[in-house]
């Protein structure tokens, strides 16, 4: 997957935008330059995309970030619009002063008096932007919530809502901007697209500044990309040759039209239990959606014996049985099943195990040279290991992708519970040697070499039982085709996001059946 750094893909802090921004200044560019460009796109953005027939209260910060309001306050002044200032602070910034005060001589009215929360004009929120650390003031905080209440999803947020954290998400308070817009400037804030921010900043939508290459290729290679689904037609290519090999014969297993279904992949599906057989069937659902070309089973008994009715493509590799309380046993997995792999799954609904640290079949995983899939109870078994995780992942002997969702990660890497996303994905890969996919309502991907992804997009009615199983079958025949680099991990789990979005009520099965849909072209 080949993605570009720049301006629509790179997620950067709040620090790093403002040192961008810095560099811009250290040449040359007046200041006052970078706030007209950036206001004007805002400007626009609020005249094409938005109801503004009750008018607009522009809500402005002592900093640049109600600089930027009052520009935009002139520009839809000068639109013929109905336009007011609020801004609760007696100092601001030398510019922004300097605009308040054009503000006031074109006759924009300024209240002096904090505004009616059930105003019906659109409010814009420039009070603090991304310099955001403390919670705002108490009177504030009461007024967002009140307008939140009032007058729900009538905001706009220049940048960063306030009382939201640009770099993590987090809210800095308990009153925080709820926006029904955030438009952020140049680059997307880190902060924005985590799972704690998603219900303040609602759509995001990125204001361009016409940043130059040589500021964004000077960000570190490792910088974080954002997803869309427009990324997908970089998906559909393999990783290349070292990556687009097979791990049992070496040999290219796409781009070959003459390629057998040996060629196209081989995949082992450890999966189901007495109490979970479903998860083993969506699992082979989304590994049949993939298009791998050799699709093979380990299940128990009573599922293995029926399954070619349903599935008669997926070979019955070995039936497993199940403990007294109803979990997989793994113990019984035999060696000769793992021969001439190019993937093997474990894990959807096969169980926590009472006792993992017991069973001898955790060595025979580690020492697979395929690329091992580690996901749901296959991860909770792992955690519950005499090693710990981190130790127990160093030493497998192949490529290892782990999928785990933020109560899975925690238990896994209790050291790393506190981290945010990012960083906590980040760190798992980079200390274990395993990609991982952090999966949340933006999912995060991380790789051994530190490069980072995160999903921009989702389907809020996508969060229910069984769609990670599918993206762990997909995602595994995904590997068992294109190779076990993390980026092939992120293309799966941006294909299985999208997938998820073409219906407004998402199960299972219809992503599973979209996938293959989309995969078939």
């Amino acid at each position: 997957m080949q993605v570009p750094r720049d301006a629509d893909h790179l997620l950067v802090s709040g620090e790093q935008m403002a040192q961008l921004e810095q560099q811009l200044f250290a040449s040359g560019l007046p200041v006052e330059a970078l706030m007209e460009k950036a206001a004007l796109g805002i400007s626009q953005h609020l005249l094409s995309h938005h109801n503004l027939t009750a008018g607009a209260l522009v809500l402005v910060g002592p900093g640049h970030n109600g600089g930027d309001g009052l520009v935009v306050a002139r520009e839809l002044h000068l639109a013929g619009l109905q336009v007011r200032i609020w801004s609760p602070f007696e100092r601001h910034k030398p510019l922004t002063a300097s605009h308040l005060a054009h503000a006031r001589w074109l006759g924009i009215p300024v209240l002096d008096q904090a505004p009616d929360p059930t105003d019906p004009a659109l409010w814009i929120d420039g009070l603090l932007g991304i310099g955001q650390r403390r919670a705002p003031t108490e009177a504030i905080q009461q007024l967002l919530l009140n307008r939140q209440r009032d007058r729900p999803w009538q905001l706009v947020a220049i940048d960063v809502p306030t009382g939201l954290c640009a770099d993590r998400g987090i809210p800095l308070a308990h009153g925080v901007a709820t926006a029904h817009t955030t438009l952020t400037l140049g680059l997307v804030k880190t902060g924005l697209v985590q799972d704690s921010a998603l219900a303040h900043v609602g759509s995001l939508v990125r204001i361009d500044l016409g940043l130059p290459a040589r500021l964004l290729d000077a960000l570190p290679t490792q910088q974080p990309l954002g997803l869309t689904a427009r990324d997908r037609a970089a998906t559909a290519t393999t990783s290349g040759t070292a990556n687009g090999t097979s791990a049992a014969t070496g040999k290219p297993i796409t781009g070959n039209p003459a390629a057998s279904k040996y060629q196209r992949g081989r995949l082992l599906v450890v999966a189901g239990s007495d109490r979970y057989r479903g998860a083993a069937a969506l699992a082979l659902a989304g590994a049949s959606s993939s298009g791998c070309g050799s699709l093979r089973a380990a299940l128990p008994a009573p599922m293995g014996q029926g399954l070619w009715q349903q599935m008669p493509h997926v070979v019955v590799s070995q039936e497993l049985p199940c403990k007294a309380s109803g979990d997989l046993d793994l113990t019984a997995l035999a060696p000769e099943h793992l021969e001439r792999l190019d993937t093997l799954l474990v894990g959807p609904g096969i169980g926590s195990s009472p006792d993992p640290a017991a069973d001898p079949s955790w060595r025979q995983l580690q020492t697979f040279e395929g690329l091992l899939v580690l996901d749901a109870d296959g991860l909770n078994r792992l955690a519950r290991l005499a090693e710990t995780a981190t130790g127990w992942l160093q030493q497998r002997q192949g490529p290892t992708w782990i999928t785990p969702h933020r109560g899975e990660f925690d238990r896994l890497f209790p050291t790393w519970a506190k981290l945010d996303p990012l960083d906590a994905a980040r760190q798992a890969a980079q200390t274990t040697g395993a990609s991982v996919v952090l999966k949340g309502a933006r999912s995060v991907v991380s790789s051994p070499d530190g490069r980072c992804w995160q999903l921009m997009e989702a389907n809020p009615q996508a969060a229910r039982a069984g769609l990670g199983d599918v993206l762990a079958g997909y995602a595994a025949g995904r590997g068992a085709m294109d190779g076990g680099d993390g980026a092939i991990l992120a293309a799966a789990a941006l294909d299985h996001a999208v997938a998820g979005c073409q219906s407004p009520h998402p199960t299972p099965q219809m992503v599973a059946s979209q996938l293959a849909l989309d995969r078939n072209g």
